[in-house]
């Protein structure tokens, strides 16, 4: 089944074909999920250990990349290419609405891709070359013939990895001057991109029926919700225990005791989410991650000194 963009909610015609309102392309552009990418790139600013009064010019346009850029371009994307099952469960987005007609969306997403391009390499050449990874990996997410968000263990990986790994790493390059940035700042990124597959896990559980009925192979419809939940609480787990042993062995037993401190409150609320995970996924998102992204950053403190 085709959906017309602009036939559902607000009419062809009344939306009319000329570029859409700022607020209807800011709505498109999601402006709340810019937060976890812009942290990360925080994180890796603080693990390159250079000073960033020195070069807060870089660090300021690099937060602008990794959220109101790469990641708003992510949303774009990702609308354009569900527009069709939008039309269906929630009518009233800025494109199956008509609010963004024609094929705005598309050129909205092609031009903030192109965009953020350019703007990465104004910042060094591995700055760029994560650009370009993450611009990949976006539309590698939402778009055909790959789309990824078919899979909740692909999908939730490539999401992963670019709102916390690649923005990590590509803060540090950003203040390094473009270079690559030191093993232990990688490491750390990885680390926290896996844990970050199981936050992306806990945005699926409220849609079980409707990727359901359009194919789509969720975590919490492959394992059911409840063996989604452990899975997504096991993969959040395990990267922290792994930091926390590196943070010692680095010498930083102050930081490593307070990311083990941020881990077991998470861990009492996780106990309180298995137990019912559909209702209390929302919950946990706003009570558990935030634990998860402070020890980020008092990890990238100790990688700082590392390095």
């Amino acid at each position: 089944m085709t959906i017309e963009p602009g036939r559902a909610g607000v009419s062809q015609g009344a939306a009319g074909l000329g570029p859409p309102r700022p607020s209807a392309v800011l709505e498109l552009l999601k402006p709340i999920t810019w937060f976890p990418p812009m942290w990360a790139f925080a994180c890796g600013v603080v693990s390159s250990a250079v000073g960033i009064l020195d070069h807060w010019g870089v660090a300021l346009v690099g937060v602008v990349l990794a959220g109101p850029l790469v990641c708003a371009m992510s949303q774009a994307v990702n609308d354009w290419f569900d527009r069709e099952v939008d039309a269906i469960n929630e009518p009233n987005r800025p494109i199956p609405s008509g609010r963004i007609p024609g094929r705005w969306g598309l050129y909205i997403a092609i031009a903030w891709t192109v965009l953020s391009l350019l703007v990465a390499a104004t910042l060094g050449r591995w700055v760029f070359v994560a650009a370009i990874l993450g611009v990949s990996m976006a539309w590698a997410y939402s778009a055909p013939p790959l789309r990824l968000k078919l899979n909740g263990w692909w999908g939730n990986a490539a999401c992963g990895f670019s709102y916390e790994g690649l923005a990590w790493i590509t803060g540090a390059a950003a203040m390094l001057g473009g270079a690559l940035p030191p093993w232990p700042s990688i490491l750390l990124a990885l680390l926290y991109s896996v844990g970050a597959h199981g936050i992306m896990t806990l945005n699926d559980f409220k849609a079980i029926a409707g990727d359901s009925q359009m194919g789509v192979r969720s975590l919490p419809v492959q394992l059911g919700a409840d063996g989604a939940a452990k899975a997504a609480c096991l993969i959040m787990i395990i990267p922290q225990i792994v930091v926390i042993a590196l943070l010692v062995a680095w010498d930083s037993p102050w930081r490593a005791a307070f990311v083990l401190a941020l881990l077991i409150g998470q861990l009492a609320m996780m106990a309180k989410f298995l137990k019912a995970p559909v209702e209390r996924a929302i919950w946990y998102s706003g009570f558990g991650v935030p634990l998860y992204v402070m020890g980020m950053m008092a990890s990238a403190f100790a990688a700082r000194m590392v390095a």
